[in-house]
């Protein structure tokens, strides 16, 4: 009878396909393959693998605290597990989609990860602003909402003007530091300047996968985790395919639950399984057309559940 194989423990902290990047607690990093067809295994996964030549299996992958991903009708995409929060990158220009942003906010409240939300581009005063306003009902909402400027390396303008930027980007370091973080965003936002502010060494980390996965330029399709100290207490994590986020993998009924504006007025329905579109005594509804207070739910958001409930309910679940 042959020996029970070796087994090592260790962090994903990149994937490319079928292929892992795989760092043990001394810091040494391997390619890994999974065993059979499919690899189960996404940055954040602690997994046990096994020596094999000079690269490694992976063995089994560790229960998961979470995983955030997403889902359509074709594939589903994982981009995490085990996250404490996920930074939603926006930008006061190009305009955000504020359907995306939803649909990214409803993921991670499935998996009861917190959503940090950050504008980028302070700078652009006007446009800022009424990105800021647009922003309002998320912060009734609870969600944090931070507002910075990342484009120049030093902070610009005035001396209150660059006070005020400084103490901005203080104020997100301390939102990511000892949390491990999924940094998401659509493209012109400012990510890869987001992801290089706070790891100088992001590009030469990334090159260096790069060749080790000869995956050469296409390593930009790939998930990749970076240690921002060297007590390896804070992480962020950069993925891509933000701008197609399919939720097919949430039951319609759950969607109110998941938006907290909705949730909030829940409970004032005269009906048990009420959906919020057309029932009589329905207390998000109501609250929707009571535009006084800020717990009210505005009619774009109200209009946003009404169109996912629409896609959802045509799915499905197996």
């Amino acid at each position: 009878m042959a020996p029970p194989k070796q087994t090592h423990t260790g962090l994903v902290v990149a994937t490319h396909g079928r292929h892992v990047v795989v760092e043990s607690p001394d810091g040494e990093r391997r390619i890994c393959h999974p065993r059979g067809k499919k690899s189960q295994a996404v940055v954040g996964d602690q997994v046990l693998w096994s020596v094999s030549t000079d690269e490694g299996s992976i063995e089994s992958v560790q229960p998961r605290r979470n995983l955030f991903y997403r889902q359509d009708e074709i594939r589903t995409k994982s981009f995490a597990a085990n996250i404490d929060q996920s930074l939603i990158l926006l930008a006061a220009e190009p305009e955000f989609s504020e359907r995306q942003l939803t649909r990214a906010l409803i993921a991670a409240e499935a998996q009861g990860i917190t959503p940090l939300i950050v504008l980028n581009k302070s700078d652009l005063t006007t446009l800022f602003q009424a990105a800021w306003e647009r922003l309002a009902p998320y912060r009734n909402m609870g969600y944090t909402v931070l507002g910075v400027c990342l484009g120049a390396a030093q902070p610009t303008g005035d001396a209150d003007t660059a006070s005020a930027q400084q103490a901005a980007l203080n104020g997100l370091n301390e939102r990511l530091a000892g949390k491990t973080t999924l940094v998401l965003g659509p493209s012109g936002v400012g990510k890869s300047t987001l992801i290089n502010h706070w790891i100088p060494h992001a590009l030469a980390s990334t090159n260096e996968i790069s060749r080790a996965l000869n995956s050469g330029k296409h390593t930009t399709t790939s998930t990749l985790w970076y240690w921002v100290d060297a007590d390896k207490t804070t992480a962020l994590i950069d993925s891509p395919g933000f701008q197609e986020f399919g939720l097919h993998h949430i039951e319609a009924t759950q969607l109110a639950n998941l938006m907290p504006d909705l949730r909030r007025h829940l409970g004032n329905c005269k009906y048990y399984n009420c959906t919020h579109l057309h029932e009589p005594g329905c207390g998000v509804i109501s609250s929707m057309k009571n535009a006084q207070s800020t717990e009210s739910i505005s009619e774009n958001r109200y209009k946003i559940y009404g169109e996912l409930f629409d896609e959802l309910s045509n799915i499905r679940h197996w």
